[in-house]
């Protein structure tokens, strides 16, 4: 059982790393902000975040990052790079808010809810992705990219000032583009020939 002290940090981790599977780089930069400004306390081990040469860094990533999401071909093949990469993300940057709890019993959970949030929110984004090519012949990927954008800075700035209602947001989103991912499966798009 977790301390009630842990639960918080928790959520909040977890809401952080779900947004690593919008954009990896993105929800560390806003912890690093978040930091930096005095609105973030990190675990032990992670002050480095809140250090300028790290902002600096996760910036130029997260531009990079979100630039080879709007050429086609290599969104595509982003999401191959990015599916392992946000599953790291998401736990080292959940575990980068548990600060009240052991070492070992913080990385346990971050990687196991935090890796999970991020995997589940970017196999997502894959599948949606993928049906955007398929459909549309990628005209509409780049609608998606901003989307998913959006999604990765609303998440983290809302994980941060709202945890719990961030994470209850994440759960109904991936629960609905699952159904919708799902019905498009059931019942594809008839192409001419």
């Amino acid at each position: 059982v977790l301390p009630s002290e842990t639960i918080l940090p928790l959520i909040l981790g977890v809401g952080l790393s779900a947004a690593c599977g919008f954009r990896i780089f993105v929800p560390p930069l806003i912890v690093s902000i978040a930091a930096l400004s005095g609105h973030l306390e990190l675990s032990p081990g992670f002050a480095w975040v809140a250090t300028y040469p790290a902002l600096i860094a996760l910036a130029t990533a997260s531009v990079l990052e979100i630039l080879c999401y709007y050429i086609p071909v290599v969104d595509n093949f982003m999401d191959s790079v990015a599916s392992p990469a946000a599953v790291v993300a998401g736990a080292v940057t959940a575990a980068s808010m548990v600060t009240d709890a052991s070492p070992m019993l913080a990385w346990a959970v971050a990687v196991i809810a935090g890796g999970t949030a991020a995997g589940t929110v970017q196999a997502t984004t894959v599948a949606l992705r993928g049906a955007s090519t398929l459909v549309t012949g990628g005209l509409a990927n780049p609608l998606l990219s901003s989307a998913e954008l959006g999604g990765a800075v609303a998440a983290s700035i809302s994980a941060i000032i709202a945890p719990v209602v961030t994470l209850v947001l994440i759960l109904l989103l991936i629960v609905a583009a699952r159904k919708f991912y799902l019905g498009q499966r059931a019942h594809p798009a008839v192409r001419p020939s």
